[in-house]
């Protein structure tokens, strides 16, 4: 089903070289810019913010060396991180996180979960009011803020600890906490894509391709018509691919089989190139109705025939339908097939990254002439070194 509860604003300030951003967040979000301009980065806030809901806070910020080394250099004293959650007829759910350094580790400074739902009041009700150690969420049945009467972790969310309280703070959780990243697949020899797989009841093929047998063997034997999409996508980007197989490797295991129209024997994952495993992957991947409420891809070109990107954006398309997607790109030629309110451009200036929608420039009277790619190579869009 179209994800409803999607986030509607995004505010940044200390990550990295995001010093100071207040975003419109869009269905179909596709970051360009030159190396180093925040792409990956506005990627890594969403899995921050995920680790966060999931009570991984620590672990990850560990990861990464630590707060002090993802703040913004000599600028930020602290971490902020806002969102706004559209939900259906009712205000926006509004989430704010503040993270400072302590020593060699970091405090939850400050983190409020509100909402407006009654016009009448000036102040917004509050699921979350947290203040260093002074920790509040409402309780249902006390009708009221209340501290904890259980030992709460510090260096944890409220969000992730406190009990769920209504359905809509329960879904803004999920929908951060569910993020899901999809970086450079690994297809090398011994690469779980390239290998018979264990059937597992999987609806989606995994990271790296690791659930792809068992993705579209399932899909296959309960919806006909998804995977039949999924066949007349390859066909329209391989014009001599012909079907799918899945041929039994051994108790419980699967191999999946590429019939190429030219061969009397189909062709194995080991066999395929590099190119046609990831978009075989993307494409497993994006015609999925099981995505998380919001879904990172870095660099899904990679490997990619130019000719193929125009069919990587109509599955982008139809993704963003069930799921918020987040796409960050170097590739022109998957700009061209862009509209530009598709589109994030990425700049630096003094060292702090700008984003602005390209939908959002006069850029009327150029599309007459260019296309979006040439408008980017020109430089009129921004975004470039």
């Amino acid at each position: 089903m179209p994800n409803t509860n999607k986030l509607e604003r995004i505010s940044i300030k200390g990550f990295r070289r995001f010093q100071d951003i207040d975003l419109e967040m869009r269905d179909l979000v596709v970051a360009i810019g030159a190396n180093g301009s925040g792409k990956t980065s506005f990627l890594d806030v969403f899995s921050l913010l995920s680790a966060s809901a999931n009570g991984q806070l620590l672990d990850t910020l560990q990861i990464q060396g630590g707060l002090n080394e993802i703040l913004t250099r000599g600028r930020s004293r602290e971490l902020e991180i806002g969102v706004s959650m559209n939900v259906p007829d009712y205000e926006p759910l509004q989430y704010n996180l503040v993270l400072s350094p302590k020593g060699f580790a970091y405090e939850i400074k400050q983190e409020t979960l509100t909402q407006h739902s009654d016009p009448s009041q000036n102040e917004p009700f509050k699921y979350i009011d947290s203040y260093r150690s002074r920790i509040q969420y409402f309780s249902q049945e006390d009708r009221k803020l209340v501290t904890p009467n259980w030992e709460h972790n510090y260096l944890e969310t409220s969000l992730a600890q406190v009990p769920k309280m209504y359905h809509q703070p329960e879904n803004l959780r999920k929908s951060l906490g569910s993020s899901s990243y999809y970086g450079a697949l690994d297809v090398s020899p011994q690469s779980p894509i390239r290998l018979p797989q264990a059937m597992r009841p999987s609806k989606l093929p995994g990271a790296n391709g690791e659930n792809l047998a068992s993705c579209l063997y399932n899909l296959r034997e309960t919806n006909q018509d998804d995977f039949e999409t999924i066949e007349s996508i390859l066909s329209t980007a391989f014009s001599d691919f012909e079907k799918l197989n899945f041929p039994p490797v051994a108790a419980g295991t699967l191999s999946i089989t590429w019939k190429d129209k030219n061969f009397s024997e189909p062709i194995y994952m080991h066999e395929l190139s590099e190119g046609m495993l990831r978009f075989l992957w993307l494409t497993t991947l994006l015609q999925s109705d099981s995505l998380s409420q919001i879904t990172l891809i870095d660099e899904p070109e990679v490997s990619l025939h130019p000719e193929l990107l125009q069919h990587l954006v109509y599955s982008l398309r139809e993704a963003a339908k069930y799921t918020q997607l987040i796409v960050a790109t170097h590739s022109d030629r998957l700009v061209r097939f862009l509209e530009p309110h598709e589109i994030l451009i990425c700049d630096l200036e003094e060292g702090a990254t700008t984003m602005t929608w390209a939908d959002t420039l006069d850029l009327e009277k150029w599309l007459e002439d260019y296309t979006l790619d040439q408008l980017w190579a020109m430089n009129i869009l921004g975004g470039r070194p």
